[in-house]
Order: structure tokens, then sequence, then C-alpha cells
């Protein structure tokens, strides 16, 4: 399988529940300049085909921005890897489970290339749904559900840009420093199939980012996501769901499109 998602526009404030290490501890205004860019790229994203649903979090002021589509449902494609490995390295932690070296190979390929073999070997090997979804519903991914029509696995669940913006946010906020410097680093050198996406923010953003994409939409439509971070101390998330509803070229189109979309935030706002 192969796997992705993308936006309008709504604009909402929320606080962060967790004060983030990395961050400044004292709240400041969102840069204007910053604000105006999440418009235009959420302007651009109404210009693109199908529906794309965007969620831009800045986890220093606690700034959170919604367009329309943040809530709708979509194949979450690759996205729920990132879910997975971090559920796999809590339950190792809490004693669960035991990793061994080959499992944690699995996670590394499942991120790096996103490997869809090791995704599965994992998702086998420690329990299936009855023991991932739990772990994934409480790492943010509240809206996921399966359907009667597909198999119950990581490859078929639908899920919404929320849910990646609440598992991407808590990677940076919640986890132990340990496992959040890991994947950090694992995002940040993904491998060139992934270099796309979240990814498009420029090397002076210094982002990281897990996609998703997969022409195995109910219409034989393209669905490509991009989940990562931008910014010193991933100051800034950003959770994009393309469901192009476009069937030939529908991958470029929706790597296009969340690429398009990072750029719009991120290419020459840092120094």
């Amino acid at each position: 399988m192969k796997w992705f998602f993308v936006a309008v526009i709504v604009v909402v404030l929320a606080a962060c529940a967790v004060p983030v290490k990395s961050a400044p501890a004292t709240l400041t205004t969102p840069p204007v300049d910053f604000a105006e860019r999440v418009a235009n790229a959420m302007k651009y994203a109404e210009t693109r085909p199908g529906v794309t649903g965007i969620v831009v979090r800045d986890r220093q002021t606690g700034a959170v921005w919604r367009n329309q589509a943040a809530a709708t449902h979509a194949w979450a494609c690759s996205t729920p890897k990132l879910a997975m490995a971090v559920d796999l390295l809590l339950r190792n932690d809490s004693g669960a489970v035991r990793l061994t070296d080959e499992d944690r190979k699995f996670i590394h390929d499942a991120l790096h290339t996103s490997d869809n073999d090791a995704a599965h070997a994992l998702w086998n090997r420690f329990g299936g749904e009855a023991a991932f979804e739990p772990g994934l519903r409480s790492r943010g991914m509240t809206d996921m559900r399966f359907t009667a029509e597909h198999p119950h696995h990581w490859g078929w669940i639908l899920t919404t840009p929320d849910d990646l913006d609440r598992v991407m946010t808590f990677v940076l906020n919640m986890l132990p420093a340990q496992h959040r410097a890991y994947l950090v680093n694992e995002l940040r050198t993904v491998a060139p199939n992934q270099q796309w996406g979240v990814w498009a923010a420029g090397p002076k953003a210094m982002p990281g980012n897990k996609n998703g994409w997969s022409d195995d939409n109910d219409d034989g439509s393209w669905v490509v996501n991009s989940v990562g971070f931008a910014g010193p101390a991933e100051r800034y998330t950003v959770a994009i769901m393309s469901n192009t509803k476009v069937i030939d070229k529908g991958f470029e189109v929706g790597a296009e499109t969340t690429s398009k979309i990072s750029s719009l935030l991120f290419e020459g706002f840092f120094p």
C-alpha cells in the first residue's frame, strides 16, 4: 500500500496543555508575519483539487490555526507508523513488551523509508488492533476509526488532521527526553522518498516529518498526508491531509499540495 491528505480558513487559538521544556516558558504574541503566512497557505489549499485539512501549531505561544477540513476524516496511510513507534517505546518502558534489536530496526525502517513490511511485522508481533488501538488513541488519535470493508490494521485507519496534530504534539511535549530525541532525529533524517510535505519548509527550518500516501482510496484516487515540525526547538508543527480526488498523477498532485503549503508557511521565515 502507498499512503497521505490537505484545506480552507478558520483560525483558532488554543493553549498547549503541557509546557514544552525546549521552548521559552514565557508566552508571546504569534509573529504577525507568520499568521499571514498561515492565511496564505490555507487560501492556497482552497485552490487545490479535492479536500485538504490543515492544522498549524506554534508550540511557543500556544497558537493553533485550523481550517474547515481539520476534522475531516481520510485514510491515515502511513502516518500511524509514528504513533505505533511511540506506543511501542512506551510499552517497552513499562515492561509490557520487550523490544529486540530486530524490532528497533523495524521501527527505524517504518519511519525512515515508510517500510510497510516493517510496520506489518510490528503490528502483528505486538498484538494487532486489540493492543495498538488503545495506545494510538491515548497518544492523540482520538478521531481514528476502522471500517468493516477493510482489514483492521495500521494501513486502513480513517483519521483527521486534528489527530495527526495531537500525535505530533504528544511526541514533542509528553515523551521522555530520550524517546523525544530519538524520534525527532528519525523524522529529521528521513529517506529521500519522505522528503516532501512538511520537509519543504527548507533546511533552515530544520524540518522533520512522517508522510503517508496511497491510491487505495475508495474511488481509486490518492490520499497524500504529511505531519511534522519546523523551526528552532521544533517550535511549529504542521499536519496536512490532502484527499486529492485525483486518480491519474494523484500522488504528484498531493505531494505538490502538501509541499507548497509548508513552503508558504516557512520559506524565508528563518534567518
